[in-house]
């Protein structure tokens, strides 16, 4: 005689690819599963990360993180983001590679429970291909809850797509004759495109102390620390 097993009442069920869920169901679900280091909710649907490869994500994560946490560094009242959870609208709660976003007047605020809510100014994403949904349901949720810059590394294409928000739509930002792409949202924060792309970190690094040496940068400089004052 087989036997009934029975589930608790009030159990909750685990996160899944390709659930369905509200906001609040996700976070219930993701707070269960401490094992689960990687998991998002885009336009209400729970897509959760396939092992990650050095070559593919995690040095070109690192370098990003080396290159934006230097940008911090030498900007006051900017805060760097490592794979932490945005809590964007309703439908979309994701967890980008890396974020920046301004702690005066900015468009985010940190929750009481430590999270950011809102957009933040910048939001990088490290993609496999134009197939991923980074380019796609993401890129959306994104423009509409205007992340005002959203920097996409297609890694498997060599490629790099960065956007910046002008009248609700992305427009993409292109290199300059060096080769150059300047953040438009944070000035002096230049990224020499190919040497990223070819792992030469030394020369990322070089050019983006060229960024804040500019005129451009000390004049942000100068605004955010005002800023910073008035709060």
């Amino acid at each position: 005689m087989s036997q009934t097993i029975l589930k608790p009442k009030n159990q909750i069920p685990p996160l899944e690819s390709g659930d369905l869920l509200t906001r609040q169901e996700f976070e219930q679900r993701y707070e269960q599963m401490p094992d689960v280091k990687k998991a998002e909710l885009i336009e209400g649907i729970v897509y959760m990360a396939s092992p990650l490869r050095i070559t593919q994500h995690g040095e070109p994560h690192a370098s990003i993180v080396t290159w934006l946490g230097v940008y911090k560094a030498s900007t006051p009242n900017v805060q760097l983001g490592d794979n932490c959870t945005v809590r964007l609208d309703a439908d979309n709660e994701p967890q980008p590679d890396a974020l920046l976003r301004l702690t005066v007047d900015g468009q985010s605020r940190i929750s009481e429970d430590g999270y950011v809510e809102g957009a933040p100014e910048l939001i990088v994403e490290i993609a496999a291909s134009t197939a991923s949904i980074d380019l796609n349901d993401k890129l959306k949720a994104y423009r509409r809850n205007q992340v005002q810059e959203y920097l996409v590394w297609r890694v498997y294409d060599g490629e790099l797509d960065w956007f910046r928000l002008r009248e609700g739509k992305y427009i993409k930002l292109n290199p300059n004759d060096k080769g150059i792409i300047c953040s438009d949202y944070f000035p002096g924060l230049w990224l020499a495109q190919d040497a990223l792309i070819t792992g030469d970190l030394a020369q990322v690094l070089a050019i983006l102390q060229e960024g804040l040496k500019s005129p451009e940068h000390e004049n942000l400089v100068n605004k955010l620390t005002d800023k910073g004052k008035v709060d």
